[in-house]
């Protein structure tokens, strides 16, 4: 049995003085991937947020825990250092760096020493050939101009590079045509075959995705908790149903 990485206990959350959780747990193990599902204005991207320390919400009870140690009062940069990544749903376009600008600081910063551009391009070529991603992407100032799609491989990309031993991902599969759907659950794929210890937490609306991934376990969240967990044939019961049982 693979030992807990990741643990949230009796989260509460708040924003502008709104409760937003409400008493979250959530307990991931070294490999595992588990999916958050639910309604709009569950909770679900505050979740993805307050996991990474945005300070734009206050967490007012309970604890997250990375490796057994506390860090519910971590800033952003200390956890992302630690291993710990989000995917946004709306990546941020940073004008004048470039993608492997960007890259080369992210992963000197993980590795806690300098990485040189010849290993950063190596390593960009090899996961932009198999994220579908033309080589200029490269050169290209980080989301200027990207499509959805292109904004959600470049997060998938970074996940790659980066390795870390947690991931979030929020709505990674939001935007995506069919065909950009199964390029990014191939690149998640990847990156765990590459890394068989990184936990991976994803937050979507669509049970689609779930069949191009190894899901251990899906989760129900309403009003800022989570109300059910199952096995993947969860998400199935999601799609026929909706969230009218766990709602009402």
């Amino acid at each position: 049995m693979s030992s807990t990485l990741f643990e949230v206990k009796g989260l509460k959350v708040r924003a502008d003085n709104t409760p937003i959780l409400k008493g979250f747990d959530l307990s991931v193990s070294q490999g595992e991937l588990h999916v958050i599902m639910g309604p709009n204005g569950s909770g679900k991207t505050t979740l993805a947020s307050t996991l990474l320390g945005s300070p734009k919400y206050e967490v007012t009870a309970g604890s997250i825990k990375f490796k057994g140690e506390d860090i519910t009062s971590w800033p952003t940069d200390v956890r992302s250092k630690a291993g710990i990544f989000l995917a946004f749903q709306y990546p941020e376009e940073i004008a004048g760096v470039s993608v492997i600008q960007f890259l080369r600081q992210a992963m000197s910063a993980r590795k806690g020493t300098d990485v040189s551009a010849l290993e950063v391009r190596f390593l960009l070529n090899e996961w932009m050939e198999r994220l579908g991603m033309d080589p200029s992407f490269a050169q290209r100032h980080l989301n200027q101009g990207f499509s959805g799609g292109e904004k959600k491989r470049n997060e998938v990309l970074q996940m790659a590079l980066l390795e870390p031993e947690v991931a979030i991902l929020d709505e990674t599969d939001s935007g995506l045509d069919i065909d950009a759907l199964k390029i990014v659950a191939q690149g998640i794929e990847a990156t765990r075959e590459r890394n068989p210890n990184v936990a991976v937490v994803l937050v979507t609306h669509y049970q689609r995705i779930l069949d191009l991934l190894k899901v251990d376990t899906v989760h129900v969240m309403v009003d800022g908790r989570i109300v059910e967990s199952a096995g993947p044939e969860l998400a199935e019961v999601l799609e026929a149903e909706g969230y009218a049982r766990w709602t009402v």
